[in-house]
């Protein structure tokens, strides 16, 4: 009897733990999708919040965008446009000073500077302050600029009868000018320096040209000197070999201030090279050069091997103004508020 009673209850007692086993299995397997099921919720929530940040996030930079375009037009999509990370920027110093046809070269070159990736303007004024025409025509531009201002010293200055070669031009302006690159980049700055003028003729491909300038480089420039062209006249292997101009010949650099660029590394290891108003006439870009150090063989020859012209030394002409002029004396000027 004792013996059924054992095989008899061991059975049940078997039967029960069986069952309180798969009972605590069941359990744990519904406290456990309770749990995954709350980190799915949960996950589910993260992820649309994020989806909502992101949204709210995407119309407040569309809204952005807008609003700088209203205020800065074409700003944006020039950024979009012209800013490449990988490619050196060019820093183009160019004096400017009050004339009549300020704003017509200022906009015909602007045209051309929008269609150059990775460029800096570094407007220079000549005057004590920054004029409202200069200020409206470059805040609405479109390129990324500086602008800036140096008055020529009277001493210097020429007359309006005067000719363009008697005294030395934009001295003050360049040196602001490179007085603003070497306190705002850093001396390890991979970009190119170019003096622009703001009446010479430019074409796209002379930017791309001068950008991989290593130390120093340099080109033809066409209607310079009394010349076809000058600078470079003949060039093998990325060096110059001989220069073509038909004035002083000697100089150390025969070149046009459009015809040339350096490595803004140059600016911070002679930190002293400038401009001077003190040099013989058709020294000034020789005078710089050399401040850098350079001489003729270490300019690297651009513009396929120095046999194309691409940039042109031209001059606005004058206008006759003597009708309006003439109105301005007698306080009857066609309309005092047309910015011209």
């Amino acid at each position: 009897m004792s013996y059924y009673r054992v095989f008899a209850v061991k059975p049940m007692r078997l039967l029960l733990i069986v069952n309180a086993v798969v009972f605590m299995i069941w359990i744990f397997i519904l406290f456990t999708n309770f749990n995954n099921s709350e980190d799915k919720t949960s996950h589910i929530e993260e992820y649309e919040q994020k989806t909502l940040a992101l949204a709210q996030s995407e119309r407040r930079i569309i809204k952005l965008k807008q609003s700088l375009k209203n205020r800065y037009p074409n700003a944006i999509d020039y950024i979009d446009a012209h800013v490449k990370r990988d490619l050196p920027t060019i820093y183009a110093i160019t004096p400017t000073y009050a004339r009549w046809t300020q704003k017509a070269d200022l906009t015909r070159l602007a045209q051309t500077l929008l269609h150059v990736p990775n460029f800096r303007w570094i407007v220079v004024e000549d005057s004590d302050t920054k004029t409202p025409l200069v200020t409206r025509f470059l805040k609405f531009s479109g390129l990324q600029y500086t602008h800036l201002n140096a008055k020529t010293d009277i001493n210097f200055k020429l007359k309006s009868t005067d000719p363009n070669w008697l005294l030395p031009r934009g001295v003050s302006q360049r040196n602001e000018g490179l007085r603003w690159i070497r306190e705002n980049l850093p001396a390890n700055t991979d970009g190119v320096l170019y003096f622009l003028d703001d009446d010479n003729t430019y074409t796209l491909q002379i930017f791309e040209e001068m950008r991989t300038t290593e130390v120093a480089s340099a080109w033809p420039v066409g209607l310079s000197g009394a010349l076809k062209f000058e600078g470079p006249g003949k060039c093998e292997n990325g060096k110059v070999l001989e220069w073509y101009t038909a004035w002083k010949p000697e100089r150390p650099f025969p070149i046009d201030m459009a015809g040339f660029a350096v490595h803004i590394k140059l600016l911070f290891q002679h930190p002293k090279a400038q401009y001077s108003n003190s040099v013989p006439r058709g020294y000034l870009e020789s005078d710089f050069l050399t401040g850098l150090k350079l001489q003729r063989q270490d300019m690297e020859a651009k513009a396929n091997e120095c046999s194309e012209v691409l940039v042109w030394h031209t001059r606005t002409e004058k206008p006759k103004m003597k009708h309006e002029e003439a109105l301005i004396k007698q306080g009857k000027s066609s309309n005092s508020k047309m910015e011209v």
